[in-house]
């Protein structure tokens, strides 16, 4: 959790809004504001989660002059309910839980940014096994997809094996769900499952760290691309904070040491406006597969 000194004229507003309320006989919750509630899909270990958006959270407390909380959740649904009961303000969500939140707020959901990357984002099919070298030969196999609710990690994958005439449900031996990205590599390196997919950056990232034996796991296949991550906010947030986080996430540059580190922990070159309807191929590939109804 980010959490750094309020200056002195915060605590002074935030002690007469508390004032203000209990005069009114309101609750002080009402006060939030001046917190912005930040999530993200468990799409990697709590820890790796915590470690990447640390430095990202200090920035936009910078931005916005609010203090910033990062809440951890369980699972993906969590931070679609979360979104939807106002419970967080912004949340880093795949393309099929931006869809899944959209869906949930009735169309409310608003999706401000998205790394330059997500716009051609794709998934990479991994095994250990010497027989897989393509698709085709996955039928009879043991497979592992990532979180049910991963844009990257199944839905999109599963869409583009049924272009390919293949039913996982039907077709493999047997589909299990490791939960996250890197499970999944764990997973298939462990001899557990027979291949199984995740998403490029995470795969980039673990194969730079050195944590895939290279001489066992490789790449087989790779979809096409496809729009995915973005942040996005609940849709009553005030318009102008909204601005401003949009404004702060454009202004973020590898070039400048100050934002160097961020950028490096988001896997991002820049960041760039998006909206739903970029998604409308990811709400299309769901109803395809069966994941929406």
């Amino acid at each position: 959790m980010i959490s750094v000194p309020f200056p002195r004229r915060v605590l002074l507003r935030a002690a007469a809004a508390t004032l203000l309320a209990a005069a009114a006989g309101l609750p002080c919750a009402a006060f939030a504001e001046d917190v912005l509630r930040v999530s993200a899909i468990p799409d990697e270990a709590p820890t790796e989660l915590q470690r990447k958006f640390a430095p990202l959270g200090a920035y936009l407390e910078q931005e916005t002059g609010m203090k910033v909380s990062f809440v951890p959740v369980t699972d993906y649904a969590a931070v679609v309910e979360a979104l939807a009961t106002r419970k967080i303000d912004m949340a880093w969500l795949g393309g099929f839980t931006f869809v899944q939140a959209k869906l949930r707020t009735h169309g409310t959901a608003v999706p401000l940014v998205q790394r330059a990357e997500d716009a051609k984002f794709t998934s990479k099919f991994i095994t250990a096994q010497d027989g897989i070298k393509s698709l085709a030969d996955l039928k009879g196999k043991t497979f592992a997809f990532g979180a049910p609710s991963s844009t990257s990690g199944h839905l999109m994958p599963r869409y583009f094996l049924g272009q390919e005439g293949l039913n996982p449900d039907k077709d493999f031996k047997t589909v299990a769900f490791s939960g996250a990205h890197d499970a999944t590599v764990a997973f298939v390196q462990a001899g557990k499952v027979d291949a199984g997919v995740l998403n490029a950056s995470v795969w980039d990232k673990l194969l730079e760290q050195k944590k895939v034996d290279t001489a066992k796991v490789r790449v087989f296949a790779t979809t096409p691309p496809f729009f995915d991550y973005n942040w996005t906010v609940r849709g009553d947030l005030d318009p102008k904070l909204q601005a401003r986080i949009t404004q702060a996430f454009l202004k973020l540059d590898p070039a400048n040491p100050a934002h160097k580190e961020i950028m490096a922990l988001q896997r991002a070159s820049k960041f760039i406006p998006t909206k739903a309807e970029n998604y409308a191929g990811i709400e299309t590939a769901a109803h395809a597969a069966g994941l929406l109804k």
